[in-house]
């Protein structure tokens, strides 16, 4: 006998088939222009990235039994991209600090980037995705977006908003419909379909940490954590429908929740501590710089190797 689907799981079934289509932002090129000859699109195939000064560098695919690759150890796929907050030569004074300084005589003032620190995020990143994880209401969103754009190579995807589209329901409506254990097996779904692409800023549910599984997918990736005072959070949510605070004490609960979950979400790669003053803009500002000082506490073996073997005085054939 054919087992029948839960119609919520039969949904997100179906999402696993199209999930390419999230992805596919920008429309297709008119089909009357057939392209370029076939030596052009070879070209064209290359890939541009960022270089240390904010320049674009091409990559160009190897051809590797039949698949084409970016060897991740050449010079051209690491163009030497290093952390914009520690290299003084993308630092510039404000003309307000400058000014200061000339009428004062004054040692410096404050420093600012000629270019957008998340702009070279994305070459460091390698591809690499980045999940948001956190408390409901802590701006994972909203930052999560701001943080996709400004990297300009990479896409943002809510998997709560995945998750409506894909079910034709709302999550309170999911949540009384279908119950709390069914939408977190959706909720794991659809990760599971999201996480097989690259090049992606990720905004997960606020329980999606709660689940082992889910945790093998969050950890291909680098995990933010959203750090946020229920008291900050309850001011920002107060009156809204969430499934979980529809108690008699609504903020009571948000503490509860958020002190089961607290051993769950620390264990992110890196921690943001939100605070009631700091807009989603100050939120990734934050996340942009953490993400840097996280990269370079944490290189890749690869590069550790080459550093070694440059400093023995060995050639390191790329």
């Amino acid at each position: 006998m054919t087992p029948r689907f839960p119609p919520l799981l039969f949904a997100v079934a179906l999402l696993v088939g199209i999930a390419g289509t999230v992805l596919s932002f920008a429309p297709a090129p008119p089909s009357s222009l057939l392209g370029p000859p076939p030596r052009r699109r070879q070209q064209q195939r290359q890939r541009r990235t960022t270089g240390p000064a904010g320049d674009d560098v091409l990559l160009s695919p190897l051809s590797a039994g039949g698949f084409e690759w970016e060897d991740p150890t050449s010079d051209a796929a690491d163009p030497g991209v290093e952390n914009p907050y520690k290299n003084p030569d993308l630092l510039e004074k404000s003309d307000e600090s400058s000014a200061e300084e000339g009428e004062g005589g004054g040692e410096g003032g404050e420093e600012s980037l000629k270019v957008d620190p998340a702009r070279l995020l994305s070459p460091r990143l390698r591809g690499c995705n980045v999940y948001f994880v956190g408390m409901m209401g802590s701006g994972k969103s909203a930052v999560g977006d701001a943080l996709a754009r400004r990297m300009g190579t990479y896409n943002f995807l809510d998997t709560d908003a995945i998750l409506e589209r894909a079910t034709g329901m709302t999550i309170p409506q999911i949540f009384e419909g279908e119950g709390e254990e069914a939408f977190r097996e959706a909720e794991a779904q659809v990760l599971d379909s999201v996480h097989a692409h690259v090049r992606c800023v990720i905004s997960t549910g606020g329980g999606a940490v709660l689940r082992n599984q889910n945790w093998s997918k969050l950890q291909t990736g680098l995990v933010v954590y959203l750090k946020v005072d229920p008291e900050v959070i309850m001011k920002r949510i107060e009156g809204t429908d969430r499934p979980l605070l529809q108690t008699d004490d609504p903020l009571g609960t948000l503490r509860r929740l958020t002190e089961e979950r607290k051993e769950r979400y620390e264990q992110a790669d890196v921690t943001v501590e939100v605070t009631a003053d700091m807009d989603a803009t100050a939120v990734a500002d934050r996340c942009v710089r953490t993400l840097h000082d996280f990269i370079d506490d944490n290189p890749p073996a690869w590069k550790e190797a080459k550093a070694k073997a440059q400093a023995d005085g060995l050639d390191w054939v790329n």
